[in-house]
């Protein structure tokens, strides 16, 4: 299973390199959550504050990973790959060191920027080195990785909060940062694949920037940084969230009225024109707004709902992450040896059945039951997580990988905040507006109501992304051209 993609030297270097990036690039995402109440504590300011070391990497991370990737078609995606793992490991030393909460905010930026450079371009090396016929398998590797580094997050960060220091947590990236520097360092003398005309020209700056700003006033458009209730719909979450929503729409009309003009732009919207691409990367949001959606509803079900602690919240959670070690590989072999057209709407369709029987039961089970009757949207998630991006991946040609590289990683962002976004507006409509009035084991049926609208918001999104899922069909000659370059050539 494993075997043919080792079975070269340069091979080995990618997988390991780009296995150990996902791994950093996911410890310090969701991982680094659990620091925020102590951070606020240590620094004496409120929780919303703390929250920006979160939302200044989403912002980072979301709105430059396309032109990260962009500039690796110009400059070598190994080259800005590199880049980002030295930009990640530093940021993140800098941060232990920070003395005040904007040091940290600052420094938590570079390291979104390095993620942004890493993800935008881990995708692409990968398509570059692995043929169509063996991406389930390779793109199963990282994942798997990317589970394993939120195991270790989820086991250690409280640990180090609750006896040594939230620095340490920090600290942890330092030497997963440097395995992962020298194990990308070998890369840069892989030989270049040969160029293709027009492709990797000139960098579209103000395509890339406007793109960047109307990716910042998304995911800004789901946070609560207005003043007031964290809700969607107090007066003031209005003032603040309705606007953001049409000042994204202008700016995502503005970029392509603009990029239609450009001669080299940051996309080619012509790229949309291809079935197959515009459906995998559909796809792709619709599943990230399920992920998002569970790590936002799960811990209010958890904690609210049920009226337990936030470490609780791991236990429901730990055998999604766990069958992550297992499962992509598995999935990612099936993909590769008999291309199952029914693979990833089924997989779709599991999460979604998933969550519809959580959404059920929950207000007739006990909390212990919650991890069992979670495993179909665990098995689900594992499973489509790694096949899609090789879907994607294989949409569109070589040349273009790039582009696609970047918007895999763009349309990953995007389903995060309409995710999260989503899933709070649903939930917060089956709260009643006199909750603060009451205990917490009074609230708790309202939370687990609110739990079921929001489950079935997502049941409805996510049997859409399976439609999309059942109709993408991959032309054969897309697969020919689609094909990669000579196993000597890694990088462009």
């Amino acid at each position: 299973m494993v075997r043919p993609l080792v079975n070269t030297r340069q091979r080995r270097e990618v997988l390991v390199a780009v296995t150990a990036a996902y791994m950093l690039v996911q410890l310090s995402s969701l991982p680094v959550a659990l620091s925020l109440p102590t951070l606020a504590d240590y620094f004496s300011t409120s929780i919303d504050d703390a929250a920006w070391i979160v939302i200044i990497y989403l912002l980072m991370l979301g709105s430059l990973v396309l032109l990260a990737a962009r500039l690796g078609d110009r400059y070598g995606h190994n080259r800005i790959f590199l880049a980002g793992l030295v930009a990640s490991t530093v940021g993140s030393g800098l941060i232990a060191l920070s003395q005040e909460l904007w040091h940290v905010v600052m420094w938590r930026a570079v390291t979104g920027l390095g993620a942004a450079m890493v993800m935008g371009n881990a995708n692409a090396i990968l398509a570059a080195t692995f043929g169509p016929e063996e991406r389930g398998r390779a793109f199963a590797i990282p994942v798997t990785g990317a589970r394993l580094g939120t195991l270790i997050g989820l086991a250690v960060f409280g640990l180090f909060l609750q006896f040594l220091s939230w620095r340490f947590v920090f600290v942890t990236f330092l030497p997963l940062g440097v395995l992962a520097i020298a194990a990308a360092l070998p890369m840069l003398k892989h030989p270049r694949a040969p160029r293709v005309e027009g492709v990797g020209g000139s960098i579209d700056w103000f395509g890339g920037i406007l793109l960047a700003g109307t990716a910042v006033v998304l995911i800004l458009s789901g946070s609560h940084v207005h003043e007031g209730e964290e809700s969607f719909l107090s007066s003031e979450g209005l003032r603040y969230h309705i606007p953001m929503h049409f000042l994204f729409l202008a700016l995502l009309a503005t970029f392509i009225i603009v990029e239609r003009r450009m001669r080299n732009p940051v996309i080619d919207l012509r790229h949309f024109r291809q079935k197959p691409f515009s459906l995998a990367l559909g796809s792709n949001v619709t599943y990230h707004f399920s992920m998002l959606a569970t790590m936002t509803l799960i811990p209010i079900l958890v904690e609210d709902g049920f009226g337990k602690s936030p470490l609780f919240v791991t236990v429901v959670l730990l055998p999604s992450q766990s069958l992550g070690l297992v499962m992509p590989m598995l999935a990612g072999w099936v993909f590769d040896r008999y291309q199952p057209r029914y693979l990833r709407p089924g997989a779709m369709a599991l999460i979604a059945g998933g969550f519809l029987f959580v959404g059920l039961a929950a207000p007739h089970i006990s909390f212990w039951m919650l991890p069992l009757i979670m495993l179909p949207i665990a098995i689900g998630t594992n499973i489509f997580n790694p096949i899609n991006n090789a879907t994607v991946m294989n949409s569109l040609a070589l040349e273009h990988r790039g582009v696609a590289s970047g918007m895999l990683e763009t349309t990953r962002e995007l389903g995060h905040a309409l995710g999260a976004t989503a899933a709070a507006g649903a939930l917060a409509l089956a709260l009643p507006s006199t909750l603060d009035l009451l205990s917490s084991e009074a609230a708790q049926p309202f939370f687990i109501q609110g739990f079921r609208m929001s489950s079935l918001m997502v049941v409805f999104t996510l049997m859409f992304g399976a439609v999309l899922a059942y109709f993408h069909r991959l032309p054969a000659q897309r697969q020919a051209t689609a094909a990669p370059a000579p196993a000597h050539m890694g990088d462009d």
